[in-house]
């Protein structure tokens, strides 16, 4: 059983406990999940997450915020349990993150169904060449008669080719580079819209290549201002990159729950594993990084349940610390697993997999770099 002590520290309040502890509950009853067909498993997923009443922090009222301490704490957990759990929770918030920020009355009717799992929503950020620099988006939008044509392409795009609904951010012109950028509501079912590949990844995730040609949308499709695209996108990652980390720190607890049975059942040299000295530091090392992340991404979290407008530096530090003491953690549990360590059906190989996406999305980890050192240089 995964340490559950850090749910006494003084960044959590009743409610926040109660609500781990319940979906602790609901994990143990319900995951993991058959991955055998992923999308299947996703849509599932999300309908029973729905169901269950999950998905419901995943987007907040007109007017209010998103409560990014609950976001962190069921990432946590469903990770723990099942990565696809945890990307079909992730993607609800994430995909309909501005439309839950920005978003009129009429687009807002869609959270009802996202939250309900009777939808799916995913966010079309990423192109074949604008990744990390969102100032580079090349997908366009021009006003026509009947509202806004799009023409581009979209890769690497969550929950591509099953979601119901995008937000998609696309170049309007008002000024170069990222001032220029507009977010709107795509419904996936509009005409020019197409799947153009499934990428398949190595740990496997609903994840697709879209093209856009001449996909004409309402101008009630707009969110928010025109020209407001990136501060949209950039506003909705510093609330959801703190919960990436919560996600990796859920990846390294059960990476280490595992390690920690190993070491004690395992026997060598005519005791256990874990009567080895170096065994001993290395599971001593492995707690510690994980505490340590478990801070940062709290501080973060809890810094913007109390109201600061942008928790940039913050995030940046929780999702870079959080994602990269993981890897190591379960790289660690990998080696004291030996050759199991690498054997397809062991939960630390699965682990080792799962982990290596988190420190590339919603910014890389040397993009972190850049956005913490800018904030003390600025």
């Amino acid at each position: 059983m995964a340490d559950r002590s850090f749910l006494s520290w003084p960044f959590f309040e009743e409610r926040h406990r109660a609500h781990a502890q319940a979906l602790e509950g609901w994990c143990a009853a319900h995951l993991p999940v058959d991955h055998g067909d992923v999308d299947a498993a996703c849509k599932g997923l999300v309908a029973a997450l729905g169901a269950g009443g999950w998905l419901q922090p995943t987007a907040a009222g007109a007017g209010e915020a998103l409560d990014v301490r609950t976001l962190c704490l069921s990432r946590e957990t469903l990770a723990r349990h099942d990565g696809l759990a945890d990307f079909a929770f992730a993607m609800q918030g994430l995909g309909m993150g501005a439309v839950s920020l920005f978003g009129t009355p009429a687009q807002r009717e869609w959270l009802a169904r996202t939250r309900a799992g009777q939808a799916i929503s995913g966010f079309a950020l990423t192109e074949p060449g604008a990744g990390s620099d969102v100032a580079q988006t090349a997908t366009t939008a021009v006003r026509g008669p009947q509202g806004w044509v799009l023409n581009g392409e979209k890769t690497y795009i969550s929950n591509g080719g099953i979601a119901d609904v995008y937000v998609i951010i696309a170049r309007t012109g008002e000024a170069p580079g990222a001032k220029g950028l507009s977010a709107f509501l795509l419904p996936a079912d509009t005409p020019g819209l197409t799947v153009l590949d499934r990428i398949e990844v190595m740990a496997p995730h609903p994840l697709a290549h879209l093209g856009l040609s001449d996909v004409v949308l309402p101008e009630a499709a707009l969110i928010g201002k025109p020209g407001e695209g990136f501060k949209i996108a950039m506003s909705v990652l510093d609330v959801f990159r703190s919960t990436v980390g919560a996600a990796a720190l859920g990846f390294a607890r059960r990476a280490l729950d595992e390690a920690l049975v190993r070491a004690t059942r395992e026997r060598a040299g005519g005791g256990r594993l874990a009567d080895y000295q170096m065994v001993q530091g290395h599971l001593a090392d492995m707690a510690v990084q994980i505490d340590a992340a478990a801070l940062l991404i709290y501080r973060a979290a809890w810094v913007k349940d109390m109201g600061q407008a942008r928790i940039s530096r913050e995030a940046a530090m929780a999702k870079l610390y959080a994602t990269e003491a993981a890897q190591k953690v379960i790289d660690m549990a990998v080696q004291l697993h030996g050759g199991d360590g690498v054997r397809s059906g062991f939960a630390v190989e699965s682990l080792y997999r799962e982990i290596r996406a988190l420190r590339i999305y919603e910014g890389a980890s040397d993009v972190q770099r850049v956005v913490i050192a800018r904030s003390l240089l600025g």
